[in-house]
C-alpha cells in the first residue's frame, strides 16, 4: 500500500519519537539498525522529511535526529504525504490519471470506501501513539 520509502519513513519516525520522548536523538545508523533499513536509504528518506520540517537534526558528536514534543502529536497522514504525496488519498486504485464519479475506473466505487477509511485513520493516528505502543510492547518495528 504504502511505497518502501514510506513504510521505512512511518518506522524511523516512530523510532525517532520513541528516543525524543526520553530526550535522546538517534544517528542514522542506529536508526537504520533498529527499522532494518538500508543507511543510505534511511539517510535520503531522513533528509526528505527534514526538508519538509517533521524531524530535526543536529551535527556533531552529540547530535541526531529529533522530534519536538508538539511533532510527536502530528498526525500519520503528514509523514505519508511527505513522503509519498496524496495519491493514495486522492488518486486512482488502478492508477489511470482520470478517473471520477462521471468517468470511473471499475474499482472507484469500492475504492472510495477505503480511501474514506484509510484517510480516517491516517489523519486520527497521532505518531506518539504509535511510539507508545512499541514502548509498552503493543507493537514491534522490526521483524
Amino acid at each position: 500500500m504504502f511505497s518502501k520509502a514510506c513504510n521505512y519513513g512511518i518506522r524511523a519516525m516512530v523510532y525517532i519519537s520513541q528516543k525524543s520522548a526520553k530526550n535522546q536523538r538517534a544517528g542514522i545508523k542506529e536508526i537504520a539498525k533498529a527499522i532494518e533499513s538500508p543507511e543510505a536509504f534511511t539517510g535520503k528518506i531522513l533528509q526528505q522529511l527534514s526538508r519538509k520540517k517533521l524531524v530535526e537534526s543536529v551535527k556533531g558528536p552529540r547530535g541526531g535526529f529529533f522530534i519536538t514534543e508538539e511533532g510527536r502529536k502530528m498526525p500519520l497522514v503528514k509523514v505519508v504525504e511527505a513522503i509519498d504525496g496524496d495519491q493514495l488519498m486522492k488518486g486512482c486504485a488502478l492508477g489511470f490519471s482520470e478517473c471520477s464519479e462521471e468517468r470511473p475506473c471499475p474499482l472507484h466505487n469500492r475504492f472510495v470506501v477505503v480511501r474514506r477509511e484509510l484517510t480516517r485513520m491516517l489523519e486520527e493516528t497521532r505518531l506518539e501513539e504509535l511510539s507508545d505502543g512499541v514502548v509498552k510492547g503493543d507493537a514491534f518495528l522490526h521483524k
